[in-house]
Formats: structure tokens, C-alpha cells, sequence
């Protein structure tokens, strides 16, 4: 026979036990979930933290080149005007060999090109170095015998850069190789 006792503290028992369970069901899940919300917010603060990390590099590198190349513009307005110096002054040297306004011109154009130097503008000599577009811009082809071909034979426009970059290209003659007999 069974001891009514013992059936109600069996009952009272698992009664216990699945209160017990029911009720560490909620906390495991809720802490389950806290878990997964923390390693989600952790991971996003680390990739908010780099991409913050990237923009400053990039910022500073954005920084570095506007102050390397302030003065693209300004250089690139000034030399046509160089150009056209250059011409009035290759007319004056053909026109009267030893004139003083020659020799002030001559001086004028080497401060001209001593300021572009101090400015890091470098002109491109580009007669007899093989054509490469990326410094070249080519507008005819014409056949050499002394010039390889793929060659520069002239330069018609002088090419220039601003530190590593390019401002204007030189503007060339391309040997086709010699003449076909």
C-alpha cells in the first residue's frame, strides 16, 4: 500500500522540479540572448572602431595630397603663359643674337623656371625616349632613320608634373621606323 505521505512529497517534488526548470528555461534564453546581443555589439563597436581608424588615415592622406597639389591650378594656368613666353623669346634668339632685351628676356625665363622647380614642377624631355601614354599625348607619325620606332622624334609642347603627378602632357611626334626603300 502506498504511504499518502510519500505520494504528495514525490508530487510536491516534481512539482519543485518543474518549476525549477520552467523557470530557469526563461533565464537560460534571456541570458542566451544577452550573450549573442553582447558578441553582436562587440563586434559592431570593433568595425565602427576601424572604419573610424580608416577614415582618419584616409583623412590625413586626403590632407597631405590637397597641400602637396594647392597649386595645381595656379600652375596650370601659368604655363601656356609660359609657352607663349618660350615662343616670343625662341623668335627673339632667331630674330637678334646678343639684343638686351634678349638677355633680360633669357634671365626672365630662367626665374620662371627656377620658380616652377621651387613649386615642384618638372618639365618632360621627351625627345628620342620611347612614347608612353601616360606622359605622351601623340599627334602624328612620321618615318626616322635615326629614331627607333615607338620613339619620340620631336616635341611640339613641352609636358609637365607636379611632384609625381602629371599636369599636362607633352605633346610629340612619333617615329614609324625608317623609311620603306
Amino acid at each position: 500500500m502506498s504511504n499518502p505521505m510519500t505520494e504528495d512529497n514525490t508530487q510536491a517534488s516534481a512539482s519543485t522540479t518543474d518549476a525549477a526548470e520552467a523557470a530557469s528555461t526563461p533565464v537560460d534564453s534571456t541570458l542566451a540572448q544577452l550573450q549573442n546581443d553582447l558578441d553582436r555589439f562587440r563586434d559592431l563597436a570593433l568595425r565602427t572602431q576601424a572604419d573610424f581608424e580608416n577614415f582618419r588615415k584616409r583623412a590625413a592622406r586626403d590632407k597631405d595630397d590637397a597641400i602637396k597639389y594647392a597649386n595645381a591650378g595656379f600652375l596650370d594656368r601659368l604655363i601656356p603663359i609660359l609657352d607663349n613666353f618660350e615662343l616670343g623669346l625662341n623668335a627673339a634668339r632667331s630674330g637678334s643674337e646678343g639684343s638686351s632685351i634678349l638677355q633680360g628676356m633669357d634671365m626672365v625665363a630662367k626665374q620662371l623656371g627656377d620658380f616652377l622647380l621651387q613649386c615642384g614642377v618638372e618639365p618632360l624631355e621627351s625627345e628620342g625616349v620611347a612614347f608612353d601614354p601616360n606622359l605622351h599625348e601623340a599627334v602624328a607619325q612620321e618615318e626616322s632613320s635615326t629614331v627607333a620606332e615607338g620613339h619620340v622624334v620631336r616635341q611640339l609642347r613641352k609636358g609637365y608634373k607636379l611632384k609625381e603627378r602629371l599636369l599636362r602632357p607633352s605633346t610629340v611626334v612619333v617615329s614609324k621606323g625608317p623609311p620603306a626603300a
